[in-house]
């Protein structure tokens, strides 16, 4: 049965949040049917998945693409990952500076026999794929700008994610970030991480958003997906990643589905905007 869940990433109930409610539930109201449009026509979860993040990189009040949070120098550097279940198949790239949709570069290399790209060779790898370039000044907004200033960093909501099954059982994940405000240039999170941020096998797919380094500390996302190969249901495995992060002093949130539509969006945060959308029902939104 098809299924999709998505999330805009885990943070505090910021005034951003309570501001922009409508055009946040809009967002991820068209972010799940974007992905359902693409399941409903028989089209696959990797495609599906990556559906969903293009409208949310495009929506500036998330931390991905356009609007996404700036370095100590006022730039910009992206993350993203994709991952196929059945082949396990994955490509990922971390500080893309130029692609207008980070998870189009992802989705490039996961097309190559490479699995993760970096800095300008990312971007070159998927403008050779077709993919748009656009001037770094695309991705900077004047919101964060006021944020890398006065480093409101719990204003800032790290990560968009999907997780999508299609009609042939096979699952995919999709992440994608412009990771901490303020970071180094040059930092790398866990969305790009596959294990840590990102996983899709057999029997379950995982996209993960908080404090990244916790997470790959944890190598939460692969942790959760053992837990389910050996029989746990989605929500307890979830809880129990997201315990392991929170024994190292992080915080955040992930969204799990397995191959039979059971899904868990668990979030240790005040808040993660997130939906989801079963086959034969209608596309659920929440934006605390």
């Amino acid at each position: 049965m098809p299924a999709v869940l998505i999330h805009g990433g885990a943070g505090a109930a910021s005034p951003k949040l309570r501001d922009h409610e409508a055009e946040c539930r809009a967002a991820l109201r068209e972010a799940l049917d974007s992905a359902r449009a693409v399941l409903e026509s028989g089209g696959d979860a990797l495609d599906a998945a990556q559906a969903a993040v293009m409208v949310m990189e495009a929506f500036e009040l998330f931390n991905a693409g356009r609007g996404a949070a700036l370095t100590s120098d006022g730039s910009a550097e992206l993350s993203a990952a994709v991952m196929r279940g059945s082949d396990r198949a994955a490509g990922a790239v971390a500080g893309a500076r130029h692609t207008r949709h980070p998870i189009l570069a992802a989705r490039a290399v996961l097309a190559s026999s490479q699995v993760l790209l970096i800095g300008a060779r990312a971007d070159e790898h998927a403008a050779a794929a077709g993919a748009e370039q656009v001037a770094n000044a695309y991705f900077v907004t004047e919101r964060q700008r006021g944020l890398l200033e006065t480093r409101r960093h719990a204003d800032t909501h790290g990560t968009v994610g999907a997780v999508c099954l299609d009609d042939a059982g096979v699952l995919a994940a999709a992440t994608s970030t412009g990771g901490i405000t303020g970071q180094p240039a040059g930092r790398v999170g866990d969305s790009p991480l596959f294990g840590a941020g990102t996983w899709a096998d057999d029997h379950v797919a995982v996209s993960c958003t908080g404090d990244g380094e916790a997470f790959v500390r944890t190598a939460a996302a692969r942790y959760l997906a053992a837990l389910v190969e050996r029989g746990a249901l989605p929500e307890p495995a979830a809880d129990a990643a997201l315990a392991e992060v929170a024994t190292l002093g992080g915080s955040g949130g992930l969204i799990a589905l397995d191959a039979h539509g059971r899904g868990a969006m668990p979030f240790l945060t005040e808040a993660m905007p997130r939906g989801r959308w079963h086959s034969g029902g209608e596309p659920e939104v929440w934006v605390p």
